[in-house]
């Protein structure tokens, strides 16, 4: 009884168990003060910084009348503002995904320690990766930058964004800066954090030079297809958890992962390297916020070329791993099954040894007598 209320003792106020195991709570009360900070005049205007996407310019649909006016966007530091407000969003979102469902998975699964802690990851990820490669899909469509390709360097800079793209980057910054307080939310293990903050790292680095380079045409299409890779990878991961001779996935992953690796290198080289070499505008002109000298667009490969051939390098590994986990069970599989023929065949020759003895000459004058 003694250990069952010590465990049912509430932690200590303003403790780290305590902010671990409430912050979700605490969150949803400090993004519920921005809500609230709408309903008053004193307030409101500092609350709509938080909640609402900045910078907004009107312009006539084809010269037409006031009414088929288009709403775009451009960016600024105001943003911060709202990419902070989303981050605090990300974290409700996060706690909600994991007490609602992955935790109720976990008890009936009966994970691992090990187990347990990379099904949350996937399953976060999975749901992340879903919803924004949906979600960018549907802007591309939209956009129409599938269609025309010749779209993501013509007219460079891309200064103006319709409303979902620029809500799609605010929401991105979000949830990767959401990510780094989320270690210490859900206890990460030492030595897990490392390869967290690079991957975070290299998501907040990329997006953000996406955005800020006015580069968001190309940087929502390799988002996507990124994404899209992503998100077979952690499905594949989250069936094998639930069967381990589920691992089909991966062969397939791998494939399109080699192909993403490529795709996104030749967009990149054909987008940077040609079209906005080719562009009409050149030079610096942050007034117009044109980017477009040769020293940018040398920054803008070398950091996507590095970061792709860091991504086949950790893949290389991976599956150099699993290859060697899988030859080690087939191993273990073949001593298993060897050693339990052995045992057989001793079995058998024993039987064999007891049946002949019992009709040897000496048992049956034994027996007579």
């Amino acid at each position: 009884m003694g250990i069952r209320k010590k465990n049912n003792k509430n932690p200590p106020m303003l403790s780290h168990e305590f902010v671990i195991q409430n912050h979700a709570d605490i969150v949803s009360c400090v993004a519920m003060v921005f809500l609230l900070g709408l309903m008053f005049e004193i307030t409101s205007k500092v609350a709509v910084l938080f909640i609402t996407v900045q910078y907004n310019v009107t312009i006539p649909a084809n010269g037409g009348p006031e009414e088929t006016a288009v709403n775009y966007f451009h960016y600024g530091l105001k943003d911060v503002a709202t990419v902070f407000f989303y981050m605090l969003v990300a974290i409700i979102m996060h706690a909600i995904i994991q007490e609602y469902v992955l935790d109720k998975i976990n008890r009936k699964m009966h994970f691992s320690k090990t187990k347990h802690s990379k099904f949350n990851e996937s399953g976060q990820l999975s749901a992340f990766y879903l919803f924004s490669c949906l979600w960018g899909a549907n802007i591309l469509v939209s956009e129409n930058l599938l269609s025309n390709p010749v779209s993501l360097w013509d007219g460079y800079p891309h200064t103006l964004m319709p409303f979902q793209m620029k809500f799609y980057y605010i929401c991105q910054l979000g949830y990767w800066l959401h990510a780094i307080p989320e270690l210490y939310f859900q206890k990460t293990k030492k030595e897990d954090i490392p390869r967290q903050l690079v991957y975070i790292s290299l998501y907040l680095i990329h997006i953000t030079g996406a955005y800020v380079l006015n580069l968001n045409r190309l940087g929502l299409v390799l988002l996507v297809l990124h994404y899209f890779v992503e998100l077979l990878f952690h499905l594949s991961q989250l069936t094998y958890f639930s069967n381990e001779d589920r691992q089909t996935g991966f062969t397939v992953w791998a494939v399109l992962f080699v192909l993403g690796r490529l795709l996104t290198l030749s967009l990149s080289v054909l987008t940077v390297g040609f079209g906005l070499a080719g562009a009409e505008k050149q030079g610096l002109n942050l007034a117009d916020g044109s980017f477009n000298v040769l020293v940018v667009r040398v920054t803008v490969l070398a950091a996507i070329c590095t970061t792709q051939a860091f991504m086949m390098w950790k893949f290389i590994n991976f599956q150099l791993r699993r290859w060697r986990e899988h030859a080690q069970t087939q191993t273990l599989k073949k001593k298993s099954s060897s050693s339990k023929s052995k045992s057989k065949k001793a079995n058998g020759v024993n039987g064999s040894v007891g049946a002949s003895g019992a009709d040897s000459p000496r048992a049956r004058k034994e027996k007579s007598s």
